[in-house]
């Protein structure tokens, strides 16, 4: 458990690269069965205009790039909120072994259809932690969403509240 704080510590860092950057506070580390961060992204959605620049996918698309593989057995992500389903099975299909998250998504988590999901790949079960630096990543992401409230950004109760 040790070792998966010290990865979401540095998962944090980059969620607050993206609070500072005005986007959703979410950072992703991919590590290798070394030990060794291969992949990192945070979320670029609103500077890039684009759905797939989640920090999921970012730090996928570095992780493949160093590994020379698109399939990253043995490896670890680590993300800072439960990724939604796009995330979750892109990185599953990359045959990850093992998902750690801070906080829960309650409006856009993966668990809210995973188990509707039809799985066209016969794959190993694939480990899943939660709740791992939860309150840091939560209260990033209440600080993001009260900043982008008082600013009129965002209603609250809305559907990115």
């Amino acid at each position: 458990m040790y070792l998966d704080e010290q990865y979401m510590d540095q998962a944090l860092e980059l969620a607050r690269a993206a609070f500072d950057a005005d986007e959703v506070p979410i950072g992703t580390l991919i590590v290798n069965a070394d030990g060794k961060v291969i992949g990192s992204g945070f979320n670029c959605v609103e500077s890039e205009g684009c759905q797939l620049a989640h920090a999921e996918l970012k730090a996928l698309r570095e992780a493949t790039h160093a590994h020379g593989n698109w399939r990253l057995e043995g490896c670890t992500v680590y993300v800072t909120l439960e990724p939604c389903s796009m995330c979750y099975h892109a990185l599953r299909l990359s045959r990850v072994k093992k998902i750690v998250f801070g906080a829960e998504s309650p409006l856009f988590g993966f668990h809210l259809d995973k188990d509707n999901f039809i799985s066209v790949y016969n794959l190993d079960a694939l480990l899943t932690v939660q709740g791992v630096r939860k309150q840091e990543c939560q209260e990033l992401l209440k600080r993001f969403f009260q900043k982008k409230r008082e600013n009129g950004e965002v209603k609250k109760g809305s559907r990115e509240d």
